[in-house]
């Protein structure tokens, strides 16, 4: 079993990664800015624990879509062979330029400058955005097709720099290509899985070696709370869209970016 202090941050980290996964608000920067501030580093592979932790949840919450995807005798819709191709298309773009870039964003963008200044922007422009954009849901997710499937993957290319958020990107890389609010809100979840899939794997893959046995109490903890927390998460954000815009996840980045700016930066 983990010591208490480790427990305890294995819960923190895992409140964090289950709770800003699918807000549109960048989970990545937020992991970032936990270390940072709370002085204590975590190693690569926790951070796949818990990532794994969230995508579960989706799996879980979603899992009547996951059925249907499973289904290789539909034909339409996001089902079968189809709805894979549609995530495939989605997952492409940014799986290539997270190879071709790994290393280099991992050692010149994940820092609290970098993260600040995406976080602020993505505020202005999500606050932007909400205010001209129409939020109309035709046909929802059995609707996205293949050609908004690819447009969706190549702004979620932008998600690669931390602080940006792929939930934002593929929201609203899914709003500027025509979808609802809703529609787009639900295929950024299913497109997580993927792509957390692959990332999680290769990150895995490297840091293996130095994995102990140790380890394993405070990793089940940081997994456990990230998927409940996840799960609280996306009924929170559908919850919010049924009522609201997104632009208060956009005040809420400039605020953050702020903070960061007052307290890590300067």
């Amino acid at each position: 079993m983990p010591d208490l202090a480790a427990a305890f941050h294995a819960a923190l980290m895992g409140v964090v990664e289950g709770f800003t996964e699918y807000l549109p608000i960048s989970s990545t920067g937020h992991l970032e800015l936990a270390k940072a501030w709370l002085g204590r580093a975590c190693h690569e592979s926790f951070t796949v624990v818990i990532q794994t932790g969230a995508m579960l949840a989706v799996l879980v919450e979603y899992r009547h879509r996951f059925r249907r995807l499973a289904d290789f005798r539909a034909r339409e819709g996001f089902a079968g062979w189809t709805g894979w191709l549609w995530l495939f298309l989605t997952t492409l773009p940014a799986a290539v330029l997270g190879l071709l870039f790994h290393s280099a964003i991992k050692g010149k963008l994940f820092a609290p400058l970098p993260i600040a200044i995406a976080l602020f922007a993505g505020g202005i422009l999500m606050i932007a955005l909400e205010r001209v954009l129409p939020s109309h849901d035709e046909g929802g997710v059995d609707a996205v097709g293949w050609r908004r499937a690819l447009g969706i993957g190549l702004f979620q290319c932008v998600a690669l720099m931390p602080g940006t958020s792929r939930s934002m990107a593929t929201i609203l890389g899914g709003r500027l290509l025509g979808l609802g609010r809703k529609t787009a809100a639900e295929y950024s979840f299913f497109a997580a899985v993927p792509v957390l899939s692959l990332a999680g794997a290769y990150d895995l893959l490297r840091g293996w070696g130095s994995l102990q046995r140790s380890d394993l109490g405070s990793y089940a903890i940081g997994l456990a709370v990230s998927y409940l927390v996840a799960r609280l998460a996306i009924r929170f954000l559908m919850r919010v869209i049924s009522r609201h815009t997104l632009e208060g996840f956009g005040w809420y980045r400039i605020a953050l970016s702020l903070v960061v700016w007052f307290t890590l930066v300067r």
